[in-house]
């Protein structure tokens, strides 16, 4: 086996970095409802790639594909509470969330297919180009502003979480929802919180990945086994968790990819995702 040379090696594992900080993104808010919420819930991946089409929309209208925020971010809240009203109203259990979210993946795909078609789409922008060097190594933009971005907001929601009354409540509320309610919570109102929250953050990660990725349809899918695998190695309800080990699965899938074969790459969330169910059953 040939080595590859110290300058690709660490462009590599830069650009594993800036992958893993959008799994990590994706998957705040899908281990948030996971574990807080106890809801399944697959129109997460829906919902950010429908942000990102709407970027991809809006952008071409002429509107700075940031200032798109200013619409995605409230619209998508809004979605968000949508679907935990829907799924509280009708009581739907854990697994069967999983079903629901599933389908209602499957109408927001079709959308997708009815306005924008299933070809390929690329978000041309002033940011896409933009990069700059450090040594031998190209940093771009777009994916660093998206790692920026996953820390930050990370941290922040960890910080509220922890230090908030607001995110005391809402951890009293996922530990023993009838107890905190008896003591005063408002559990269906922060529940609701926090799936619009929730929603908001896929239209964030939607935003950051038109800005870096051409986008179609099904890759809907495709982005599900490496989010999961992230969102349950980082924890359930953890909102730094799927950051480190979203960068932990990205940097691996980048050594992959250079020391043995890019096909070779996708089998490494799913072989995490595995050895994590059969070495922590209970805890998943």
């Amino acid at each position: 086996m040939n080595l590859p040379s110290g300058t690709l090696l660490a462009q590599s594992l830069l650009s594993g970095v800036f992958i893993g900080g959008l799994y990590g993104l994706i998957g705040l808010g899908l281990g948030l409802t996971w574990g807080l919420l106890h809801i399944i819930n697959l129109s997460h991946f829906a919902l950010a790639f429908l942000a990102a089409y709407l970027c991809y929309q809006l952008a071409g209208s002429g509107m700075d594909p940031l200032a798109t925020l200013v619409i995605i971010v409230p619209l998508f809240f809004a979605l968000g509470v949508a679907i935990q009203w829907l799924l509280a109203r009708y009581r739907v259990s854990p697994f069967n969330s999983l079903l629901a979210t599933f389908g209602i993946t499957a109408i927001i795909e079709a959308g997708i297919q009815y306005f924008w078609t299933a070809d390929f789409r690329k978000l041309e922008s002033a940011y896409s180009q933009m990069k700059f060097r450090v040594g031998e190594l190209y940093v771009p933009v777009p994916e660093l502003l998206t790692l920026l971005v996953a820390i930050l907001l990370s941290f922040g929601i960890w910080a509220a979480m922890r230090y908030t009354d607001l995110g005391r409540a809402m951890r009293a509320v996922a530990e023993d929802g009838p107890m905190a309610a008896a003591f005063g919570v408002d559990r269906r109102g922060l529940s609701l919180l926090l799936a619009g929250t929730c929603g908001a953050l896929a239209g964030i990660a939607g935003v950051c990945l038109a800005l870096s990725f051409t986008l179609t349809p099904a890759q809907i899918y495709a982005w599900v086994g490496v989010v999961f695998a992230a969102v349950m190695l980082g924890g359930l309800g953890s909102p730094l968790g799927p950051l480190a080990a979203g960068v932990f699965i990205g940097v691996t899938e980048a050594l992959t990819s250079v020391l043995l074969s890019p096909s070779w790459a996708p089998i490494v969330s799913f072989t995490l995702l595995i050895a994590l169910l059969l070495v922590r059953p209970g805890k998943t």
